[in-house]
């Protein structure tokens, strides 16, 4: 196992991570919004709230290293694989984060569902007419 860790560092090491974060994918771009500029800052925004989730995660690391051990140092921060218990915790903390970054969009689906008729006043409008 722990040959196999050394040859996923060693090829994690040879990685252009640079250049591969300036690659396109292919195809077309997604167009949700309708406006190439909201779409950009939408792909920025999440980005950055990507960068933060894993900042959060690596910090909750370092606490619980810290609880632990008193101390710390790279290679065990870079070594640490969470148990359960911090796994779902961990877990219900990303699903918060996640929420509430994307709380105003969630309220706006919300608010249009119900603006909405139901599909069986619809079909009854439909049939009285």
């Amino acid at each position: 196992m722990e040959r196999l860790w050394r040859m996923e560092a060693r090829s994690m090491t040879e990685i252009d991570w640079i250049a591969r974060a300036g690659t396109r994918a292919k195809g077309k771009r997604p167009d949700f919004l309708g406006d190439p500029i909201a779409e950009r800052m939408l792909s920025i925004l999440l980005a950055v709230a990507g960068e933060v989730s894993v900042l959060k995660e690596r910090l909750d690391t370092v606490e619980r290293l810290l609880e632990t051990n008193g101390t710390i140092r790279r290679e065990d921060i870079e070594a640490y694989t969470p148990d359960a218990d911090a796994a779902y915790a961990r877990s219900v903390l990303t699903k918060e984060y996640v929420a509430r970054i994307l709380r105003g969009m969630q309220q706006d689906m919300e608010s249009m569902q119900a603006a909405e008729k139901p599909l069986a006043d619809i079909s009854a409008d439909l049939r009285d007419s």
